[in-house]
């Protein structure tokens, strides 16, 4: 098949699991064309290296990579992040000719917004388009924060009405999570054309597992993107109530918008440490030193049927997890013993949860880390995933020739 991908992120960006899809779908034998942006996420600066134009062409392991502008923001402002969403959106519009030639079209979106143009070629006759949903809008846009009051309001009326459009226009969508899916086919998504495909773990360069080893202490590590959403400060909070517990450890991995203030909220806990941003090819190493992953969001609605990208590089290296992630992922974890579970912005709960498993035994985690193991390769491996996704890919590309 020809596939064109669509997504406002690629590579040298942290979008792996959209990378990783359009190289394995090259390597099993289809012609991949990605269609993206000029890099800037998430500090909202353009890369090094990088120098915008109407278009460049980069090949990134086999595949063909096509960027187009876009304005760059990344702010808090909610003009500028609307404007950075859509100035991508109408780019690749304008490069339809990339997409004439498609068998069929996968939309990453992360912002729905990256579904206009694939939605509008296939409204002027072009090839079916898939939807693989990474965030519920409009909440994503609402419930941030970004937009309040009548403007969300009218935001949010106006958003789902061309939601409710276009997922009746896809050939196939994709939900990360069972709730998701729920939530998706309740808003227009076809019964028959709604999948839940569950994301991978982060190829993670290295030998073998970060499985836990017998040492003091805990070691309980935060590892992505240091936003307001991903509320850190009940974690620093619940570190400080802690502080008791002999080698106890919260190490924060990433960068983002929230790192100041949190920074200034850990003054005086000496059992936190920022380590800042991280290569890929050190992360292998890094999270070696981790006993558990911390995965905690806020307690908004559309968490609760979100698994975020940061479980499954857990699990896949045969790490638990400690989460504050309310809805499927607390099922997941609970139901399966991948680790432990506290309610999203309770200081407390995840102070008990710090010290339940500072009191494991060696052999107690060791056996937890099996299970995590174990549960990834039964329910979230890269190749089942990306073998549903291919398939889902197949029927919607045999929508174009009528077979």
């Amino acid at each position: 098949m020809k596939i064109v991908v669509v997504s406002q992120y690629y590579l040298p960006e942290d979008a792996h699991l959209v990378a990783e899809l359009a190289a394995s779908l090259t390597e099993r034998g289809h012609s991949v064309i990605v269609l993206t942006a000029y890099p800037n996420y998430p500090a909202g600066r353009l890369y090094d290296g990088y120098r915008q134009a109407w278009r460049t062409v980069e090949v990134h392991d086999r595949v063909t990579v096509r960027r187009v502008p876009i304005v760059i923001s990344h702010s808090r402002n909610p003009l500028g992040r609307i404007v950075n969403y859509v100035s991508y959106a109408l780019a690749a519009l304008s490069a339809s000719g990339v997409a004439r030639q498609a068998d069929v079209v996968y939309v990453y979106a992360t912002q729905m917004t990256a579904a206009i143009a694939p939605s509008i070629w296939r409204l002027l006759g072009g090839a079916p388009f898939v939807l693989h949903v990474q965030d519920l809008w409009p909440e994503s846009i609402t419930a941030s924060g970004m937009v309040g009051g009548r403007a969300g309001r009218a935001m949010e009326k106006l958003l789902s009405g061309w939601l409710r459009w276009t997922y009746r226009r896809a050939a196939a969508t994709i939900a990360i999570a069972p709730t998701m899916l729920a939530k998706l086919k309740a808003r227009g998504v076809p019964d028959d054309r709604g999948h839940l495909v569950y994301n991978w773990g982060r190829r993670i360069e290295g030998d073998g597992n970060a499985s836990i080893e017998s040492r003091p202490g805990l070691t309980v590590m935060f590892a992505g993107t240091l936003g307001d959403f991903q509320d850190l400060d009940t974690a620093i909070e619940a570190a400080r109530l802690v502080a008791d517990l002999p080698g106890f450890r919260l190490t924060v991995v990433g960068t983002g918008s929230a790192e100041a203030r949190l920074k200034q909220l850990a003054r005086g806990v000496e059992s936190i440490e920022f380590r800042g941003r991280v290569p890929s090819t050190e992360m292998h190493s890094v999270y070696r030193e981790s006993d558990f992953q911390l995965v905690s969001l806020k307690d908004v609605d559309i968490f609760y049927g979100t698994i975020p990208s940061k479980f499954q590089a857990s699990i896949s290296l045969g790490l638990p997890v400690i989460t504050t992630v309310p809805g499927d992922l607390s099922e997941l974890v609970g139901a399966n013993g991948l680790g432990f579970v506290s309610p999203p912005e309770d200081v407390e709960a995840l102070a008990r949860a710090f010290r339940a498993a500072h009191a494991l035994s060696p052999d107690e985690r060791r056996r937890m880390g099996e299970r995590t193991s174990a549960f990834y390769d039964d329910a979230m491996t890269r190749e089942a995933a990306i073998g549903r996704i291919e398939t889902i890919l197949t029927d919607a590309a045999e929508r174009k020739t009528g077979k």
